[in-house]
């Protein structure tokens, strides 16, 4: 399945990829911005509030009619963060075509109902409705409020906040609780129609459609777009080095009975010019997989925690060590897992572990084409990352890693802050 890419207007462009091998095809439309504290709850929660209504449909219920009328169609918001940029739109799901009536024209339904919540939301005199932000906008604080309920996903935001305190990196994909509580119906508006008008626009397709009809549709269906000078300056601020010579320490207390130990790495000079299939191979081999040396040593061998792995943000340049452990594990844990990384930094790896990590992350690729969904996803971060492979493509790639590629990776992470999530403690221990 190849891509095929079209400019549709200025700033809005379409990745297409035209197949019958889905039963369900899907469309998303995604607004592209930097990411910033001022801003980011207000992006997160534009999506929502527009889903509330449209001039044609100006309620929840209307537009549940109209999507059943399109055999069950879904149409979800989509808040992502990609590095330093946020992405905010919709993705919507719907039965392929070729499995309805003959002359059923699902894809443009669809299309045009996305377009019209996108251009056309319902207001009052010409303000978003207050009951629709308001409504909206408690949602949002609930769900920030409990991103601390999880305290595994909490730790790891948290290392990232303390990490990379000053960067856009630190801002959490939906924003901060203080950012949203300030939010109204004057200000979203505002914030919306700037967003509109200024934000590159990226469009996805997958279905049986072919590409100049499903083109032609989506230009129709955005004909009303005004637009004005489009905000191509965004991207991601990757920093090779750290803050101090020394790995800066946090420790928080809470009440838990798990001890959640999270480290961070800035991936350095390998950044410069980013090897994507290297540093995926490096990832599954140290901490990304169920045969990585964290997994199969940190966790399984030596018994030093309940979980343990790593993920790198390829368009950021960090890589974070997510584990849970026992309080009293903490030194032997964090040694334990630098480590792990010495040792691929020494080469000290069999040629099974890197033709498995190699494997692993082609394999794991190639399944990337085995939904829409995961098809969107992959086009829209090889699109913000400039990078240009179909997945088969990348999956080759990463099977010409060599092992002096995994090596000069791990040699030139450099660990910034070590962040300890454990119980509380009394006074009388703490002086012990």
């Amino acid at each position: 399945m190849n891509a095929v890419r079209r400019e549709l207007l200025p700033g809005v462009a379409l990745t297409c990829v035209n197949t019958d091998k889905f039963k369900t095809g899907c469309l998303s439309v995604n607004l592209l911005t930097q990411l910033c504290r001022e801003n980011a709850a207000k992006n997160a929660l534009i999506p929502t509030v527009l889903l509330r209504g449209c001039t044609r449909l100006p309620d929840m219920e209307k537009i549940s009619a109209e999507l059943d009328m399109l055999y069950g169609a879904r149409i979800e918001p989509m808040v992502r963060k990609y590095g330093e940029i946020q992405s905010v739109g919709f993705y919507a799901d719907f039965v392929d075509d070729r499995y309805l009536p003959e002359g059923t024209k699902q894809f443009d339904g669809v299309a045009k109902l996305v377009c019209e919540l996108l251009l056309t939301p319902v207001t009052r005199g010409g303000l978003l409705l207050p009951d629709y932000v308001d409504s909206e906008r408690d949602k949002l604080l609930d769900l920030i409020r409990s991103r601390i309920n999880e305290k595994r996903s909490y730790s790891m935001s948290r290392l990232v906040e303390l990490m990379c305190c000053g960067e856009d990196y630190a801002v959490a994909r939906i924003g901060s609780e203080e950012e949203a509580e300030s939010i109204n119906y004057k200000k979203l508006t505002r914030h919306y129609r700037d967003l509109l008008a200024s934000a590159p626009i990226e469009i996805f397709y997958c279905g049986s459609a072919d590409t100049e009809h499903v083109e032609a549709v989506l230009k129709d269906a955005l004909h009303n777009l005004l637009r004005g000078e489009i905000d191509y300056d965004i991207g991601t601020d990757i920093r090779m080095n750290t803050l101090e010579e020394e790995a800066r320490e946090f420790v928080e207390e809470m009440d838990v009975s798990q001890g959640k130990l999270v480290i961070g790495w800035r991936l350095g000079d390998c950044m410069e010019e980013p090897d994507a299939a290297a540093l995926r191979v490096f990832n599954a081999m140290y901490g990304g997989d169920v045969t990585s040396k964290l997994f199969e040593n940190v966790r399984e061998k030596l018994s030093l925690c309940y979980f343990a792995s790593s993920m790198v943000d390829y368009f950021k340049g960090i890589m974070l060590v997510s584990s849970g452990i026992e309080f009293e594990k903490y030194d032997e844990a964090k040694s334990e897992i630098f480590r792990q990384l010495d040792a691929i930094r020494n080469g000290e790896f069999s040629e099974e572990e890197l033709q498995y990590a190699r494997r692993s992350t082609a394999s794991n690729l190639r399944a990337g084409s085995d939904s829409p969904g995961a098809l969107e996803s992959f086009y829209l971060g090889q699109t913000i990352g400039g990078w240009d492979w179909s997945n088969e493509e990348y999956a080759a790639l990463c099977e010409e890693v060599t092992r002096e590629d995994v090596i000069a990776i791990a040699q030139s992470a450099v660990c910034d802050a070590v962040y300890f999530l454990r119980g509380e403690q009394d006074e009388e221990a703490e002086e012990e």
